[in-house]
């Protein structure tokens, strides 16, 4: 059932009121998770959301996810606890005669700065020349939430009914590992009747991007996560190479030494057995040459020429089908501008690997820790050594050619007027498989995106092109109708 016409012509006519006015509002609040000096920015934003929602008529709910805790303490501000930021809930309409869609999103953000190279103040939306919007959530994951208020206004003031019941979950917690949310949803799906869940079919999650700039697509594969802190300690303060470089064990070379043991050059993981059980099925391989995908996209987006293959099935599935793991940094050691001749006393390597389907994070981390601890063994050093998981997260895969798909792609052709790829995502979204699983089977998960692959998400400069924008918006509203025409078949 297509979108009616009233609907996706209000989108086009409002376009720069939604940029201007709403996008611009969002952007401007830095709700960033990870800086306890942005909290009351993070929990100004859900509750700004909050408005949002009940402008349009929605029954909503601010959930006090109570304190943010570290390691089973109480993370504190000063003399106060920490309060973690709201989970806003929405809720729109109870016709047992409709089909419920939960939408979730994320209202946090990364941390900005213009020291760190951005064109244009992350905080205060930009739009180009060439209709690209710069601020920092533009895509990551303020327009998506932005996109889901253009199609309620626009259902408001067209005078349209919604052709579903809508619940809608947004957190402040995504870039912080979600927080509190985890444990919500699994206490609220086990309540008689599910609670909030009641007769929920699917859930759209709108939190991921297009595989290039040019071709929409459906999510229906995530990859799992687990993050690693590498812990090295040597002597019990920083020494002057010029007077004992030569005499001790540096934790600085033995933390290079042991990293370089991970992974080699060419992205293969050199712990044995971690590539266990996820080996292609017959014809699998076809299914990733036939994605819009290049490996000229990927020298847009990099702006060099780093694949790690020369040819595309490989490089997607080096994405999306197999796991890889990746160093990201050295704490402890000097990184200042400048020169400084310090042997630093104890350093900390953080790596990560991502997995996919049916690995599981910590048969993984065993698998990791064992071989770490191994190497460490053989390198014979006076120093002491610990490694700790800092994070992790399942991976999740589903049925792409269920009904739900099958709706989404419609309204994707609709909008678009292609058929969209149907893609694994090779970065991790947890809540996806706490969906899932709490939800239960009966209930399809997708996810939907707004933005492009280019649009820098987490990096400087992030930006969400208007098409996308304004298309997007349009896309949410369709899929709703396609959703409601369906017919549920597993």
């Amino acid at each position: 059932m297509p979108a009616p016409s009233e609907f996706l012509t209000y989108i086009d006519t409002h376009a720069d009121q939604f940029i201007n006015g709403r996008l611009t509002e969002a952007v401007k609040k830095p709700s960033i998770s990870t800086d306890p000096n942005h909290r009351q920015d993070d929990i100004d934003m859900g509750l700004w959301i909050k408005d949002q929602l009940e402008s349009f008529g929605l029954t909503t709910t601010a959930i006090d996810l109570g304190p943010q805790m570290n390691d089973g303490q109480t993370v504190m501000k000063g003399d106060e606890p920490l309060q973690l930021p709201y989970l806003i809930l929405g809720r729109a309409g109870e016709d047992p005669e409709k089909k419920t869609v939960l939408v979730y999103c994320h209202y946090d953000v990364q941390p900005a700065d213009m020291k760190d190279g951005w064109k244009y103040d992350p905080w205060t939306l930009t739009e180009t020349s060439t209709h690209q919007l710069y601020g920092r959530g533009s895509t990551d994951d303020k327009g998506p939430l932005c996109g889901w208020l253009n199609v309620l206004e626009a259902h408001k003031n067209c005078n349209l009914d919604l052709p579903v019941n809508l619940r809608f979950c947004f957190e402040g917690m995504e870039e912080s590992d979600s927080e509190g949310l985890d444990n919500w949803i699994i206490a609220e799906a086990k309540k008689p009747n599910h609670g909030w869940f009641a007769g929920v079919n699917c859930v759209c999650i709108t939190d991921n991007y297009w595989l290039n700039t040019r071709s929409p697509c459906l999510t229906y594969g995530v990859r799992g996560v687990v993050a690693f802190d590498l812990n090295i300690a040597g002597p019990q303060a920083d020494l002057h190479s010029g007077l004992f470089g030569g005499m001790v064990y540096e934790p600085m070379t033995d933390l290079v030494h042991i990293m370089s043991k991970l992974v080699a050059p060419n992205g293969r993981i050199l712990i044995p057995n971690i590539y266990d059980g996820t080996s292609l099925q017959p014809g699998e391989k076809e299914e990733y040459e036939k994605l819009d995908w290049t490996l000229d996209d990927l020298k847009e987006i990099t702006g060099t020429d780093v694949a790690l293959y020369d040819d595309k099935a490989s490089e997607l599935m080096g994405r999306m089908r197999f796991p890889s793991l990746s160093l990201h940094g050295i704490n402890g050691a000097y990184s200042d501008s400048g020169f400084k001749t310090v042997i630093p006393h104890s350093v900390t390597g953080k790596f990560s690997v991502r997995i996919v389907p049916p690995q599981d994070p910590k048969q993984i981390a065993k698998l990791v820790e064992d071989y770490v601890k191994q190497e460490w063994a053989l390198l014979q050093s006076k120093g002491s050594m610990s490694i700790t998981t800092s994070g992790e997260g399942k991976p999740w895969i589903a049925n792409n050619q269920d009904w739900h798909f099958s709706a989404a792609a419609k309204a994707t052709y609709e909008i678009y007027q292609t058929q969209p790829d149907l893609t694994r995502e090779g970065g991790s979204v947890p809540v996806t498989v706490t969906f899932s699983e709490a939800l239960g089977s009966n209930v399809s998960v997708l996810l939907l995106p707004m933005g492009r692959s280019d649009d820098g998400a987490h990096s400087t400069n992030e930006k969400i092109d208007r098409a996308n924008f304004i298309g997007g918006s349009k896309l949410f509203g369709a899929y709703l109708y396609e959703v409601a025409a369906a017919t549920i078949s597993s």
